[in-house]
């Protein structure tokens, strides 16, 4: 049986003058997760969202009801060191 799809927009396709209200709007549309860049330039050009930005945006995307459920950040570290 194949498991349902997990719509998971990246958060870099945001406009980030209003990065709250697109991840919320992108919830409102339906997006069950966001996914969100954490890269320290070492592998690619350093684009990143750090503590302080997930945490201003968490304010603005309901947390999750379970685990893995609506509202999650799913991250993609490609860092050099921890």
């Amino acid at each position: 049986m194949t498991p349902p799809a997990i719509i998971n927009p990246s958060v870099l396709s945001a406009d980030f003058a209003e990065l709250g209200k697109a991840c919320r709007d992108a919830m409102d549309w339906k997006s069950d997760w966001l996914h969100l860049d954490i890269m320290d330039g070492h592998f690619v050009p350093n684009m990143t969202f750090g503590h302080p930005v997930i945490g201003k945006l968490r304010k603005h995307v309901d947390k999750p009801k379970e685990t893995d459920g609506i509202g999650t950040f799913d991250c993609h570290m490609m860092i050099a060191e921890v």
